[in-house]
């Protein structure tokens, strides 16, 4: 499996809705150049910024209309909007990571790991200053209340060990998987769906 991970992060192999979003994870590993910025430094995710408008710019991904009307929800990371009876549109601006690219690595992640969920890279939106990602999935209706320890016993079944909280680790694939309460794992007649997700390449 850890072979597949990196075929699919790498795009040599694909998952659902994953070919734009690998796409511009491969121009953002291709166009980083002789950088010696670290991750860590802010400069790192300014500079790569650019670099990505150039590639929304290029391949006429700017989306320059969202119906305000259909607004559902916000966090800290993204804005929610019902696109219609089956679907979300999602606009993130990858607030919860390091760089752009550790976020698209997660959206690869997300539909490896998660096909019912899937997101489907859509374009790019600007707000104010900032770059987010316009993401459509599918609309999940919650039919009852998330049992904390029903997706820790889903998550045991597939590798992953809680180590805090709401985070998992799976030691053998070296993946952190984060964030999983009952506003982002929904149940919908008695089955789980994982609808916002925030993983890391340990």
């Amino acid at each position: 499996m850890k072979h597949e991970l990196q075929s699919i992060i790498s795009g040599e192999s694909q998952v659902r809705f994953g070919a734009n979003i690998a796409a511009v994870l491969r121009y953002l590993g291709a166009s980083k150049g002789a950088s010696t910025l670290d991750k860590a430094d802010k400069r790192f995710k300014r500079e790569e910024t650019e670099r990505l408008k150039l590639y929304i710019g290029n391949h006429s991904l700017w989306i320059t209309h969202i119906d305000l009307d259909t607004y559902v929800a916000e966090g800290a990371e993204q804005k929610v909007y019902l696109k219609d009876s089956r679907s979300v549109v999602k606009l993130n601006d990858a607030i919860y990571y390091l760089s752009w690219e550790d976020y698209f690595t997660s959206l690869l992640l997300h539909n490896y790991f998660f096909p019912d969920t899937a997101y489907r890279l859509s374009g790019f939106a600007k707000d104010g200053e900032a770059v987010r990602a316009v993401v459509e999935q599918a609309f999940v209706k919650a039919t009852e209340p998330t049992d904390l320890r029903h997706v820790e016993q889903f998550m045991l079944a597939n590798g992953f060990v809680r180590i805090r909280n709401n985070d998992y680790l799976n030691p053998g694939l070296g993946i952190i998987l984060e964030d999983l309460h009952d506003e982002n794992v929904l149940t919908s007649n008695g089955v789980l769906y994982f609808i916002d997700t925030v993983f890391y390449l340990k």
